[in-house]
């Protein structure tokens, strides 16, 4: 048994002030929930069964799909049962769990964009040695060291909800348990909670996005330097559903950032879209972007639709 846990349940919020539409707003995010789900799922199927696709770059956007649907999965239980049904209350042990996936698929999916981002790095710097560099086997070591990384460095914040008793409000501001709103209800000297996300983020999220800006601008050097036009277009062509990835990422968050540090006179429904915005945008979209910018993934949803059809 965990020490010092008060009795009461944490209570999610939807959106305040609009509980009446709660069955409205329900359609368009189940909508996109269910979307997320197919789409990602469709390219971690395609990617299994196209054997073309069994590359190093597939198989890191593989990594990143199901991460998508194992962070869609981890929020779509609670949210949609605050809008279906106003079922708001949560067990302490559930709602920390619950920031425990979510803090670490965030961290993962980072993680993700990097090595894809080291990918397109050897394959336009190194080509000769691609195969080499990036092997089956080193390709493994990857997708395992950057989900022990994600899954590893939360456990600490994790494990310092569940020493701290709670005895002011119990209600959250959103409809899925983010670490920042559960520290902000303890009773207790909360400065490790406050200090260790901020060097966290800095010492992955930002220094990822740093390393990868960092290597696309080696990458134009080298684009640059080629010679004919069409290989130069050719090259630039395969690193844009990435750098799309990249933008909507960590766009939308630095924007939820932003908003929950220096946003005090923000609304706060404005505060909560943005939050919606971030855990559903970029799941939303890697599908879209990586189905209309790569060739080899429309080539290879034309021949699975057609293996289907063909077999009815």
């Amino acid at each position: 048994m965990w020490p010092n846990i008060s009795e009461a349940p944490f209570l999610l919020t939807g959106f305040p002030g609009l509980q009446e539409a709660h069955h409205w707003i329900s359609i368009p995010f189940f909508a996109v929930y269910v979307c997320i789900l197919l789409g990602n799922g469709s390219l971690l199927y395609l990617i299994k069964d196209d054997q073309s696709l069994h590359e190093p770059m597939y198989y890191f956007l593989a990594m990143l799909a199901g991460a998508d649907i194992m962070v869609t999965l981890t929020t779509m239980p609670t949210v949609m049962g605050v809008l279906w049904v106003n079922h708001r209350e949560i067990s302490h042990a559930g709602c920390f769990m619950q920031a425990y996936f979510i803090h670490s698929l965030s961290i993962v999916e980072s993680e993700i964009l990097l090595a894809m981002a080291y990918d397109r790095f050897i394959a336009i710097r190194n080509p000769l040695r691609y195969a080499s560099i990036l092997s089956n086997t080193q390709v493994v070591k990857l997708g395992v060291g950057i989900f022990l990384r994600g899954f590893v460095s939360i456990i600490p914040l994790i494990v310092r909800l569940f020493s701290f008793s709670y005895c002011h409000s119990h209600v959250l501001t959103h409809a899925f348990c983010l670490h920042q709103d559960v520290m902000k209800l303890a009773c207790a000297d909360i400065t490790f909670n406050k200090l260790y996300p901020v060097i966290l983020i800095c010492l992955t999220t930002f220094l990822d996005f740093l390393i990868i800006l960092f290597s696309y601008i080696l990458i134009l050097k080298t684009v640059l330097g080629i010679a004919s036009g069409d290989e130069r277009a050719k090259a630039l062509n395969t690193c844009i559903s990435h750098i799309s990835s990249v933008l909507i990422f960590f766009g939308t968050g630095s924007g939820l950032s932003f908003i929950h540090r220096f946003g005090r006179n923000i609304p706060e429904v404005v505060r909560i879209i943005t939050s919606y915005v971030y855990f559903l945008f970029p799941p939303f979209m890697n599908p879209i972007i990586y189905s209309i910018k790569t060739k080899q993934i429309q080539y290879g949803l034309i021949r699975l639709f057609s293996k289907h059809r063909f077999r009815s």
